[in-house]
């Protein structure tokens, strides 16, 4: 299905009707699109529902450089064993609960690193959409996520498209042209290739 941005932000606001908080899982392989596309729906739905929505980021969720280097997983930041899955199924059973506003973490790109408590889900945001590599994974513990969820998005993008976004977006990092190639094929492509396979079927493919 290929529905456009304002039909789906229309789909969702139909769905958290009479509800305290819907949570919505977009999922998908790194450079998918998943940021650009979950803040673009969240604008929409604001637009048309003043404060209804907000984002929450499963990079927020990146462990620390200072414990994946003794781990010796420095070198593969950003496959599924350099994220904290607890911490973010606990968050998302706070919110789910909407008895109170809760902080999450985000993540800085440019500096690499996740930072506490930087952005607050209040009462107020009842349509709060996670977006993130691994949500729907068929692995422990990520597993757990799933119940949490009262609609699952899956971005799909071919591997092509993929690869050559990965490679601009380490340009635009800095990364020589040699180094980005490297890291998009070896490093970034070894996870979406993993998050295409081993991902629940979800409720919705977002072409």
């Amino acid at each position: 299905m290929n529905p456009n941005i304002h039909d789906m932000a229309m789909r969702l606001l139909e769905a958290v009707e009479n509800r305290q908080r819907f949570i919505v899982a977009l999922a998908g392989p790194p450079g998918a699109g998943k940021s650009f596309l979950s803040e673009w729906l969240c604008r929409e739905l604001n637009e048309r529902q003043p404060g209804i929505a907000e984002v929450v980021p499963m990079d927020g969720y990146h462990l620390d450089n200072a414990i994946l280097e003794p781990r010796g997983h420095l070198a593969i930041k950003g496959a599924p064993e350099t994220f904290d899955p607890d911490g973010l199924t606990h968050d998302l059973e706070r919110i789910r609960r909407a008895d109170r506003s809760v902080a999450v973490p985000t993540f800085d790109r440019p500096l690499d690193l996740a930072r506490a408590g930087g952005r607050l889900i209040t009462l107020e945001h009842r349509l709060v959409i996670v977006e993130g590599n691994y949500l729907l994974l068929d692995r422990d513990p990520w597993r757990e996520l799933r119940p949490l969820f009262d609609m699952t998005l899956f971005l799909e993008v071919s591997d092509d498209v993929l690869e050559a976004r990965l490679i601009q977006r380490w340009l635009g990092m800095g990364q020589d042209q040699t180094g980005a190639i490297a890291k998009a094929r070896h490093k970034d492509m070894l996870n979406a290739r993993l998050i295409k396979r081993e991902s629940i079927e979800p409720d919705l493919y977002w072409r």
